[in-house]
């Protein structure tokens, strides 16, 4: 369990969770007090019906798998490649007549989700299905021409995060361009963006960066669905992929997953919930440093930290920005492994009230850049993935000619609304 202290109180005495629990108390009992006095409850508001979201595998199988039928399939998929009532997509393909399914593919984290970032994944065999399950990052990132043998189509189902750096949908693009040269047909079962597909945010990635990280010329947060994003790149790359998407229905772009009303499953370890996915989307950018983002905690990405930060007086001077849709708590955490394991570390912890107005790129050059006056001996930055998570070397020119957050946020958000712009052929919800 994760120990987080209270620093108002003397240092290693009191949980920071006490404190951001009455917090939250305070808050519920605003919210109930104002309802009360406003002559209405939420139990007396009349129910507002909302067409169901389904995901592209709910849809294949309205269609009763008809796209399939007397093909041999392949599918890349992980926990989260499951039917909006439960069932896993590899369990509805394998029952499926006249459909042969014939392997399996699994991203980062592998094939359950439960491998740690960065840890290779070997290849398996299903125990439920009994089929192979190829790694896509291990030994091999794409699959080989061996793995692809007698398969007409190749399925990709699962859910991405919204963000460029996560690597689910550069294993997409890799998988995209092998099926390409061996005309497979690639099919996108197509799931929401879980921060809501309307709200782009961050630099444009310069085409000279290549990375699996950094594998589109998107933005940060790009706000693309899967199927959207294998548009794109199928006409912008000349892929000349055989394409198709079974689309999402009842799902609306500026709808984050909060509003879906679906469960959310977690896509990989550290990210548990939509609070978590959406300010990854900026504070995983400070795994480009030597600040932790709280992996190793119970509440990674809602936390930075280390040993040499002020957290309280960060805190205060970034409430003092009003940034919008958030405030700040100063805490201390001990993380249990990754960056500073079993030490304690002085940090903030990222209170989200309402997830429609933040905006994570723009906190991290705030942060950033506040830790640079407070913190420039100690705040260090990997300046090679710095420029992978952020798009380019711009933000490595301004915060070292110790240019204000707001010059480096005017580039940002300059190429983010072009960005607007130009996605605009590629939408389909």
């Amino acid at each position: 369990m994760t120990a987080e202290i209270n620093p108002f109180e003397e240092f290693g005495r009191t949980e920071a969770s006490g404190y951001n629990r009455l917090v939250r108390t305070i808050v519920v009992i605003t919210i109930a007090s104002l309802t009360f006095l406003m002559g209405s409850s939420p139990a007396a508001a009349a129910p507002v019906e909302k067409t169901p979201v389904l995901f592209g595998i709910d849809n294949l199988k309205n269609q009763q798998f008809a796209p399939l039928k007397g093909k041999q399939v392949g599918l890349i998929t992980n926990q989260t490649g499951v039917s909006s009532r439960g069932p896993s997509t590899a369990d509805l393909l394998a029952k499926v007549p006249g459909v042969k399914l014939i392997a399996l593919f699994s991203p980062e984290h592998g094939i359950r989700g439960t491998s740690e970032h960065g840890q290779p994944i070997g290849d398996t065999v299903d125990p439920k299905i009994h089929l192979p399950v190829y790694s896509l990052y291990g030994a091999t990132q794409r699959p080989l021409p061996e793995m692809l043998n007698a398969m007409d189509v190749l399925i990709f189902d699962m859910q991405d995060v919204g963000v460029r750096y996560y690597t689910y949908l550069a294993t997409m693009g890799m998988a995209m361009e092998a099926v390409a040269k061996r005309g497979i047909t690639f099919m996108v079962l197509d799931r929401p963006n879980p921060l809501g597909g309307a709200i782009v945010e961050g630099q444009v990635l310069d085409p000279r960066i290549r990375h699996f990280t950094a594998y589109y010329s998107i933005p940060v947060r790009h706000g693309f669905t899967a199927g959207e994003l294998a548009g794109w790149y199928n006409k912008t790359a000349n892929l000349n992929a055989n394409l198709q998407v079974i689309p999402v229905t009842g799902w609306k772009r500026e709808e984050p997953w909060s509003e879906t009303g679906l469960t959310f499953i977690p896509p990989s370890p550290n990210i548990q919930n939509p609070v978590a996915a959406l300010l990854y989307s900026g504070i995983g950018m400070f795994e480009a440093t030597n600040v932790s983002v709280g992996r190793g905690t119970d509440t990674p990405f809602e936390h930075i930290g280390a040993p040499w930060m002020n957290g309280k007086l960060l805190a205060e001077r970034l409430n003092q920005l009003k940034l919008p849709g958030v405030t700040f708590l100063p805490t201390i955490f001990s993380p249990e492994k990754d960056l500073y394991e079993s030490r304690l570390c002085s940090g903030v912890r990222i209170v989200v009230i309402d997830p429609q107005q933040v905006r994570p790129v723009d906190l991290f050059a705030q942060i950033a850049c506040l830790l640079r006056e407070l913190s420039p001996k100690d705040f260090q930055l990997r300046w090679l993935e710095v420029a992978r998570v952020t798009g380019s070397q711009d933000f490595e020119h301004l915060y070292q000619q110790n240019r204000p957050a707001a010059e480096i946020l005017e580039v940002f958000h300059k190429s983010a609304e072009q960005f607007l712009s130009d996605r605009k052929a590629f939408l389909l919800y």
